[in-house]
């Protein structure tokens, strides 16, 4: 048995046509949005490990920034309001220059008032000072020194190094009132 059968050539060529159509939209349609939307696929796989990353690195940044915190608020440098100490009072700042020398580690060799600084009606005295010690606690003393609060400048700090120690001199200045 022979199937005879004739398909009239116009269907054909409507079949062709289609079929074109249809291979034309998967290459130029379909194709290309299943490229792009795997593309993207994988930029968002990229991106929630990323996500994850951070959330797993988000509990020892907040340690690391408290912990940060913590020594800024713990090494703030003093910054006490000026005043002025009264004339009667001077030797107070020599007991007081002493204990912070003391507290950093160096020893005071001399103090000496300069007397041309006292001399008038100077609102300011100028102190001579000769200590001894280590290098790394002269910032112990910058920074006691800092807390006191009728020094008004340190006008100059010499250092010299010895065999054992360092002499540090300084000259400050400290405010008076009359």
């Amino acid at each position: 048995m022979k199937l005879n059968t004739k398909i009239p050539s116009n269907i054909i060529s409507y079949m062709t046509i289609c079929g074109g159509i249809i291979v034309l939209i998967v290459l130029l349609v379909i194709l290309p949005f299943y490229r792009y939307n795997s593309n993207r696929v994988q930029e968002i796989k990229k991106i929630k490990i990323s996500i994850d990353e951070q959330k797993g690195l988000k509990q020892p940044y907040e340690m690391l920034k408290n912990e940060s915190q913590k020594k800024e608020n713990g090494m703030m440098l003093p910054n006490p309001v000026k005043t002025k100490l009264p004339r009667q009072d001077v030797e107070k700042f020599q007991s007081t220059f002493r204990a912070e020398a003391g507290k950093a580690g160096l020893m005071t060799l001399s103090m000496v008032p300069d007397i041309r600084s006292m001399a008038g009606g100077s609102h300011n005295l100028l102190y001579d000072v000769t200590l001894r010690g280590q290098f790394t606690n002269v910032r112990k003393l910058l920074i006691g020194l800092g807390a006191i609060p009728y020094i008004d400048q340190i006008e100059e700090i010499s250092m010299r190094q010895f065999q054992d120690s360092m002499e540090i001199r300084m000259k400050i200045w400290i405010a008076l009132t009359n």
